[in-house]
């Protein structure tokens, strides 16, 4: 005989998460940004020959959060999410002309 430890509702029921179907759509989402999060980071620690980082962020899951402190605080070359352009800096945001450093 087997055991099935109190469930009674067999495989028709395994995805049923209780009549609750925003629990199913937040696991979705979840995973999605688990994906997301995991690929840019082991995408960057492989372009880092960082083989350590690598490993770890393969082997362990933090639904995003590992990968997220690899690429802004430990990766070799950050990811940043806006910076200014070079041909911007020292203009004016309205005239386009350069700031004058008379005073």
């Amino acid at each position: 005989m087997m055991n099935n430890w109190g469930y009674s509702g067999g495989w028709s029921n395994m995805m049923n998460w209780g009549g609750q179907p925003w629990i199913g759509a937040g696991v979705g989402l979840l995973a999605i940004w688990s994906l997301v999060w995991s690929g840019l980071a082991l995408w960057k620690s492989a372009r880092n020959d960082d083989r350590y980082w690598f490993l770890a962020l393969l082997l362990v899951h933090t639904a995003g959060i590992l990968d997220i402190l690899y690429l802004f605080v430990f990766a070799k070359n950050k990811l940043i999410l806006v910076s200014e352009p070079a041909s911007a800096k020292g203009r004016s945001t309205l005239g386009g002309k350069k700031k004058s450093s008379n005073k």
